[in-house]
């Protein structure tokens, strides 16, 4: 089986064209993406033939279980039918089905090369069910149509900002450097809380100005990642309704930059890099 791995901002990829091939793919996703005796990833994407779009995609995490949505990994796909002559070298756009929907692509070049790739990640959501969470009423605190919940792991109280970008995140807002913060203690229980029946991304996240965020991210199957596309969308979602930020910002990962753009109304907008590592064969 060919692969290529490829990466954004640090979050890597294992890309399989797997089109009429049939595999026990979460097992696999969890054989792959071990980075001892695997190819190392944070996840498996599938490229497969649509009826509604230009690409279908499927993700599965290093646990096996399926993601919803993925922003680096529809931007690493994106860049990787661009490269491999999968659409005219000339588009522009790509459209890649979900399961969470249609995501759109545009393709940023210089002379003939993809240099970014920017994605529509559609509208974020904040009623409970879409989240989804369970939180009595009276424990609910809205900020303008954001919820916001605060939970207590042993000592210390966390003050979580709940969005949905197809699929869920609690962001947290400190104003320590986010290294500092215990993310691999934290990031399990806050994944697994009793209010999250899906389970959750968590986003430790510091503003550092109207345009910038430092971010950590715990992601939901997979752990502490340098990077995290929709969960950089969820804490420029949380940090705007905040009224910490503006429409466009900069977010900081351990493994480089993201762009996020939203007007409080409209679709998201996620840009950044997206590059190919390496291509090899899984031998079955």
């Amino acid at each position: 089986m060919y692969f290529t791995k490829m990466q954004g901002a640090g979050n890597d990829f294992v890309l399989i064209e797997a089109i009429n091939m049939k595999r026990d793919w979460s097992k696999l996703a969890t054989a792959m993406c071990d980075r001892h005796f695997g190819i190392g990833s944070d996840g498996v994407i599938l490229v497969l033939s649509s009826k509604k779009a230009n690409f279908r995609m499927r993700m599965f995490n290093p646990d096996g279980s399926e993601a919803e949505a993925c922003g680096n990994g529809i931007r690493c796909l994106v860049r990787y039918v661009a490269d491999t002559g999968l659409i005219d070298p000339k588009a522009k756009e790509v459209t890649i089905e979900t399961l969470v929907g249609i995501r759109k692509a545009r393709l940023l070049r210089k002379v003939s090369k993809v240099t970014e790739v920017q994605i529509s990640m559609g509208k974020p959501r904040f009623e409970m069910k879409e989240i989804p969470a369970q939180i009595k009423p009276e424990e609910i605190v809205p900020v303008k149509s954001m919820l916001t919940h605060k939970i207590k792991i042993d000592s210390r109280e966390l003050v979580l900002n709940l969005v949905s970008i197809g699929n869920p995140h609690a962001v947290y807002f400190t104003s320590e450097p986010v290294a500092s913060f215990p993310l691999t203690q934290l990031g399990p229980r806050v994944e697994h809380h009793p209010i999250f029946p899906a389970r959750t991304n968590f986003e430790v996240a510091r503003i550092a100005s109207r345009n910038q965020i430092e971010v950590m991210v715990w992601e939901r199957g997979a752990g502490e990642t340098l990077a995290c596309g929709s969960g950089a969308c969820a804490v420029a979602v949380a940090a705007h309704l905040q009224g910490y930020t503006d429409n466009k910002v900069d977010i900081t990962l351990p493994g480089g930059a993201l762009t996020v753009q939203w007007d409080g109304t409209n679709e998201i907008l996620l840009s950044g890099p997206a590059e190919k590592v390496f291509s090899g064969e899984w031998p079955e």
